[in-house]
């Protein structure tokens, strides 16, 4: 069983001045507790619905596209609203393309999200990105936020390259490339590194839900 967010926040504290400045200012890491494997298809398409927008602007166009379906969000609850709902929810037309091709995804079978969670984390992106407007770094943020997995390093992510500069005091922001390998020391607990680099360059990406992709591609 892997250990907990907390205990591994404070064993990289023990080990990493750095980290232990962070943990030390935001104290250990802390997530909401993982949904249920029912609600994956409303998180995906929350995620989707995220991507390029400001918190208040996706969370306003986000509650709008919740109130068109009464209940709980499902795959054919989605494929039930008519296009031009969606659209008067302010989704653009590629995040409505997006939204309903997900749903179909798991209608038609090529998407388990029930069973996803039993996969290893590049199945897991593998799969995802077969969907419309599902790139890695979404993919990635699934992994961070719905499976709590440990050793995701999203090095496509603005935050965490921006963040790790600042924390590290690295003269310039890492390309992804560049971040890769600074990585590597915190295998398999680089989750939690990427979450402190968020603090660090004071984004909220999963405490309260996605804030935008900060990712070069969704």
């Amino acid at each position: 069983m892997p250990r907990p967010h907390r205990e591994i926040s404070l064993a990289l504290a023990e080990r990493d001045p750095v980290l232990a400045r962070l943990v030390d200012q935001h104290g250990p890491m802390h997530l909401p507790p993982p949904p249920r494997a029912a609600q994956r298809f409303e998180q995906l398409a929350r995620a989707i619905t995220y991507q390029q927008l400001a918190g208040r602007a996706a969370s306003t166009i986000w509650g709008r596209v919740r109130a068109l379906v009464p209940g709980e969000l499902t795959p054919e609850a989605v494929l039930s609203v008519h296009p031009e709902e969606l659209a008067g929810a302010g989704l653009s037309r590629a995040k409505q393309a997006a939204i309903v091709d997900l749903a179909v995804h798991v209608v038609d079978g090529r998407l388990t999200l029930s069973r996803i969670g039993r996969l290893p984390d590049e199945a897991v992106i593998e799969q995802l990105v077969q969907v419309r407007g599902i790139g890695r770094w979404t993919a990635q943020m699934f992994l961070l936020s719905s499976l709590h997995r440990l050793d995701v390093w999203p090095t496509g992510d603005l935050g965490v390259r921006a963040g790790f500069a600042r924390a590290w005091g690295l003269a310039e922001v890492p390309s992804p490339a560049d971040l890769e390998p600074l990585g590597e020391p915190y295998r398999p607990w680089r989750s939690v590194v990427a979450w402190y680099c968020w603090r660090a360059a004071d984004t909220v990406t999963l405490d309260t839900g996605p804030a935008g992709n900060t990712s070069a591609s969704s």
